[in-house]
This record gives structure tokens, sequence and C-alpha cells, in this order.
């Protein structure tokens, strides 16, 4: 194979290549499909030339060469066109109506193909058969040099006025389409009789077929890093290796190809490829065993070439997959705004929210950070929440250069709105389809443009931040409603209860005060005094230990000792039902404690167990060692087992909220709600847990795990009025 025949076989190859990934992106799109016409166009031109220089001389060849000519042809015929109209969406630029005549007319030359008037006959030049240009390809030729004209003139024009977004774009496709547009009036010389360049005996080479490879190179290179065509890009590890893989076999290519220039006859088909592959083969095998094998000099003209978005789209990927993981709004947007100050790197950014309290939307956090303030012109029917509704973007741009399509005055209305604020984006926040908040985003402090993959991940990113602060302000909500309850509950239950304690106080101070109290009286009234009064007493002190804070004195004591203390305090209570109470407990079992805690602890929980069983029954405590799980410490599990009517699975859910009870009679004997939240902080207090299984007719069992030692020796205080 010669090299002439390696340069567009190669061209074809890599434009189909391209055309195929961006057409595959979104096919609906007006401007994919006008490049799968200029794709396809150049495919069919390289390939046709590639089978053309292929074909040997010879009368008997001549009908094959004169066929391959024509299908060539075709592909020339609608390049300048194609390439005209693709740049002409490329820099957003208005329809031209003559352009459906040039279609018109290109479509009549490509007609005229089929016959001797646009390609007379074929021609060999001495190393490849070229074609001979009829009366149309004259024709041709005046219309490619309108077309390619005015395809330069927009572009530079155009590149000028642009945002730096799409001057970035049309900058790299000027000179992908000089350099095409320069070397493919090289192969057209030959078709007008100029075989070899003025002043030489050197040969007219395809150098268009050459330039072709650049211009698929340069367009690839811009998909990638400027998003061409607005073609998103996302490169994982794996992609990214393999591009940096196909750079290297380019560049093998190239390297090959010029020593085959000079020495034809050492580079036969299989030691070419052969070569391509080994080169191939050896930079995978190198970058996967020995990563940093080519690491000495900088990145600059890799990042260059690949951009820096890998690491930067891969913080943004992992800041969005640990959103779900927040439960406090403001560490989240501590994090957030660490994302876009560093690794986004905006220059400036506002997020304005509504405040529930006072329905109005304020400035919730910025960057540079500046003093609260309320926007009352801002409200949920104002213009950007209505682009929003009606629109059901991810965003809306502030930047013409940016938009793809035309501003309509509901758009327009909405930037008006928000110009104060000077920004490039705004994304909103959604609960639903019901905004709650937006997002201003300034420009970068490198001042480069927000790339389409850019904007797609902000979307995402402040969709799932949408989520999660509406889920964080729902518990909020929750929260509050059950404080509501609780307060409400607790209120409901202290009246009840004072009231019918009071009662026979109140009774008895006013028959002293109106001397009406009888001796015989006395004797009846003053024990049910004292003892409601000694019952309030003890309300009282149980509802100051859950609203103090506490700090436990931890000290090494015998947990075994501390349970027969509190099995002592209830044997009263277990002589008057006539009860057993069997004890299962090692000795010397050392716990750092408190003791005086833990005391009431087990005293409390044999009380509920007391109450709850029936008379002549038993009621079982065991002390148990368990299996060892930590190396520096042990755990003890204090099991209260009773023979009771058990608890309702209703009840099970709520028994140990404070203020609940199931204690309903007006004595002594009545429950506040209060112990067991008492019994589950002093366990809290010791780092431990409490549980309770029980099932009706069948009894409970009251399960409390501890630590033998506590990991910090200073506990903390905690807060027993927000269990």
């Amino acid at each position: 194979m010669k090299f002439s025949e390696l340069i567009p076989l190669s061209a074809a190859l890599i434009n189909f290549g391209l055309t195929v990934f961006v057409f595959s992106r979104d096919h609906r799109s007006v401007l994919n499909r006008v490049y799968l016409l200029w794709g396809v166009s150049i495919t069919v031109w390289n390939f046709g030339v590639f089978m053309l220089f292929s074909i040997p001389e010879g009368e008997q060849y001549r009908a094959t060469a004169l066929f391959w000519a024509r299908f060539l042809q075709f592909g020339v015929i609608f390049l300048p066109i194609s390439l005209f109209h693709l740049c002409l969406l490329i820099t957003r630029s208005p329809p031209l109506k003559p352009l459906f005549v040039l279609y018109g007319l290109q479509g009549v030359l490509a007609l005229s193909n089929c016959t001797g008037f646009f390609v007379a006959g074929v021609h060999h030049t001495g190393y490849a058969y070229y074609s001979q240009a009829g009366l149309g390809f004259w024709i041709f030729a005046a219309a490619y040099i309108f077309l390619t004209m005015a395809t330069m003139v927009l572009l530079v024009r155009k590149q000028r006025a642009l945002p730096p977004l799409q001057r970035a774009r049309v900058r790299s496709l000027l000179w992908a389409c000089g350099i095409l547009i320069f070397f493919g009036n090289n192969d057209i010389l030959p078709i007008l009789g100029i075989y070899h360049y003025p002043g030489t005996n050197a040969p007219i080479y395809p150098f268009g077929s050459g330039a072709a490879i650049i211009y698929g190179i340069i367009v690839g290179y811009s998909v990638l890093q400027h998003q061409l065509l607005d073609v998103h890009v996302t490169l994982g590890r794996l992609a990214a290796r393999f591009v940096r893989l196909v750079f290297f076999l380019l560049i093998g290519l190239s390297l090959l190809l010029v020593l085959k220039t000079f020495s034809p006859e050492q580079f036969k088909p299989f030691a070419f490829y052969g070569c391509l592959g080994v080169l191939l083969v050896s930079a995978a095998i190198a970058s996967n065993l020995f990563p940093r094998l080519f690491g000495v000099g900088g990145d600059a003209l890799e990042r260059r070439i690949l951009g820096d978005r890998f690491e930067y789209h891969d913080k943004i990927q992992g800041f969005i997959q640990s959103i779900p993981w927040y439960a406090d709004v403001n560490l989240l947007l501590e994090d957030f705004n660490d994302l876009l100050v560093k690794t986004i790197k905006v220059r400036s950014y506002q997020i304005i929210l509504l405040e529930e309290a006072s329905r109005v939307f304020s400035l919730f956090r910025s960057f540079p950070e500046g003093p609260p303030m309320q926007f009352p012109d801002i409200h949920l029917d104002s213009p950007i929440f209505e682009y929003f509704r009606n629109s059901k973007l991810g965003y809306l741009t502030f930047d013409p250069g940016s938009a793809l399509r035309g501003e309509t005055s509901q758009e327009r209305a909405a930037r008006q709105q928000l110009r104060q604020f000077n920004p490039r984006f705004c994304l909103p926040f959604l609960a639903g389809d019901d905004p709650f908040g937006i997002l201003l985003m300034g420009e970068k402090t490198s001042d480069e443009p927000y790339t389409p993959h850019d904007l797609h991940l902000l979307s995402l990113l402040v969709k799932n931040l949408s989520l999660i602060i509406n889920q964080i302000r729902l518990k909020k909500q929750v929260l509050v409603a059950e404080e509501l309850e609780l307060i409400g509950r607790m209120s409901r239950g202290m009246a009840h209860d004072l009231n019918n304690l009071l009662t026979p106080v109140s009774t008895l101070l006013q028959l002293l005060r109106d001397n009406l109290l009888d001796p015989s009286k006395s004797e009846e009234l003053l024990p049910v005094t004292l003892r409601n009064v000694s019952t309030m007493q003890s309300y009282i002190r149980e509802a100051l230990f859950f609203s103090q804070n506490h700090t436990p004195r931890l000290e090494p004591g015998r947990l075994d000792q501390v349970i027969q203390k509190a099995v002592a305090t209830a044997e009263p209570a277990l002589k008057r039902k006539e009860m057993d109470l069997v004890v299962s407990a090692p000795g010397d079992v050392i716990v750092e404690m408190d003791s005086v805690l833990i005391q009431r602890l087990v005293a409390n929980l044999l009380s509920n167990a007391i109450d709850a069983s029936p008379p002549q029954s038993t009621i079982r405590v065991e002390l148990q060692r368990l299996a060892r799980t930590e190396a520096h410490r042990d755990w003890l599990r204090i099991k209260i087992m009773d023979e009771g009517e058990g608890i309702k699975r209703e009840h099970l859910k709520r028994i140990l909220k404070p203020y609940f009870t199931t204690k309903d009679r007006g004595d002594e004997t009545r429950g506040f709600g209060l112990g067991l939240a008492i019994c589950r902080q002093i366990v809290h207090l010791h780092g431990g847990n409490l549980n309770i299984a029980s099932e009706e007719r069948k009894g409970t069992t009251v399960q409390v795990d501890l630590p033998s030692r506590q990991i910090n020796r200073h506990a903390p205080a905690v807060a027993l009025s927000h269990s």
C-alpha cells in the first residue's frame, strides 16, 4: 500500500468515526443532521480517493477508475454547502433564504455527475488516476469559491463578537476549516491539468486528505474541550486513558507515514501496521504497569488537550453522591460553598431561599459574604419562577451566546428581575414542582466559560440539594410539631394531675379557714393531703431531673451490689402483691458508673415491672456478661422480666417518650410519663442502650446494655430536656 493511499483511507476512517459519534449524541438535532451530511461527504470524498489511488494503470482499469472518480465527486459536491450551513448553525447566525437554492444547485450538479457533464473522464498522472473536469465541474468551482470565502468571512467576523464559550468553539472550527480548504485546493490541481508543483518535479500529493485527518483531530479536540456542536462528553478514567492512547496512536501514525514517505520499500503493509500495533500495545501495557514511567515534565499540554475536567467533575459528582448523608443544612451549605469557591472557582454566588416564618425571600448565603437582606419584590409568582414552572428547564442563562433558542418575553422579564445580581446562570431550588429558592452563579475567577456539561452537573447538584434541604426542613417541621404536641400533652397531664392532687389539700385548707374541720374528718383528710403533697413533690423532682443537664459521677463500682440495693427498695411493693423476685447476678462485676443513677434506673424498672405484674407472680433480674467485641472494655446486660399483661404494639412506639403513660389511676400510683424517659437518659449518659420487648399477655422484658468503662472519662453534660 502506497503512502498516497494511506492518507485518504486514514482520513475516511477518522471522519466517519467522528461523524457517527456526533450524530449518535442527538439524531434529532438539526445541527447534528447537517454535520452528518458534512461528515458523510468528507468520508465519501476520501474513501473515493483511496480507491482511485489503489487502481493500477491500464486501459482495462479505466472504467473502474471513472466509477470511483465520480463516486468521490458526490462527496466533493456537497462539502462546501454543508460546511457553510454547519458554520451558520454553530455561530447561531440567522438562516439565509438562498440556502435552499444553493442546496438545489448542488443537487443538480450531483445528478449531472452521473454523466460526462461533470466528470468528462479520467487520466493517469504517473502515480494515480485523477478526474478530468467537465463543464459542470467549472460551475461547481465557482460555487465552491463563493461558499468557501463566505464560510471563512462568516467565521472570522462571528468569532470576534461572540462571548468566550462560543468564541472558543468558532476559533477551533476556523482553524480546522481553514486548513481543510487551503489544502483541499491542492487536490483540485491535477483535475485542472496541473500534475507537478510549479517550478519542481514533485508530484501533487493528496494533502487535502491529510488536512482532513487534521480536521478530524481538531474537531475531536473541540468536541472534548469546547463542547463543539453542543456534544456533552463525560470522561471517566478509562475514557481518559482511551483518549490518551488515541493521541499516542495518531502521533505514531504520523511519524510512520513520514518514514514511509522517505523509505517506501522498507515499509510493506505488514511491517507498517505491525509497527503501529506494537506502539499501541506497548503504550497500553506501560500505562497500566508503569503509570509514572512518562512522568517527567509538566502536564500543561495534556491539560490543554484533554482539559482538567476529569478531577473537576469527579469532585462535583462525589459531592452529589454524598448529599443524602447530610442532616444539617448549615453543614451542607458550608461544604457546598467550598465546592463552588475552591473547586468550581466561582467569583460570586448567591443563595436566595423562602423564609418559612416570614414567607419572604431572603439572602441565605453568598460569596463574597454579604449582610442579610430580604427581597420582597421576589415572590412565588415572579417571572423567574413562572419561567422555571413553564419551561421545566434546569437553569436560566444570562449569557445570550449560550442560549439555544430565541428569547421569550417571560425569559426576558426573568432576566430583568435578577439583573441587579449580575449573575451568569440562575438555577432553581424546587420542592416537587414548587420553587422555594434560587442559586445565582457568577463568572469563574479564571474567566473560563461554563461548558454544557458544567451546567448539567450544576443542575443535577442543585436538584439534589433541593431534595435534601426540603427533607431537612420537613424534619424540622415534624420536630416542632412533636415538641408542641409534647408541651400540650405535658400541660394537660400536669394540669389534670395537679388539680386532682390539690383537691383534698384545698378542701382541708378551706375547712381549717372556716373552723369547720371535725376531728373525725381530720383523721381522714390529713393522711390523704400529706400523701398528695408527697406525690406532688415527687412529680416536681422527676420533672426537674428530666429538664436539667446532668454530668454523671463516673467511678468504678460493683454493679451486682447496686442491683441488690435497688431490689431492697422494691421489697415493700413486692410484699404488698405477694410477688417473688429472683436475682441472678455474678459477683464482683466492676463497672465505671454513677451508682446513684444506676440504682435509680434499676429501681424505676423494677417499679414498672411490679405495677404491670399480677399478684403472686415472679419477676426475674439477670446480670450477664456479653461476648467481648472490643479490646479495651466488656459489656454487661441487665434483664428485667415480668409476667404481666405486656404492652400493646401501638404503645411500644411511644413508651419512651416523655409524659406518655398508661397508668391512669388518680392516686399516688398514677404515672407521670417520665420514668422510662429518665431511664433512657441515664442509660445514654453511661454510653449504653435500652431496649424493651413485649407481647400482650406474655409479659415484658427490659434490657439494659452498659459498657464496663467509658471511653471518655469526663462524660459531657447531656440536656435531658432534648431527649
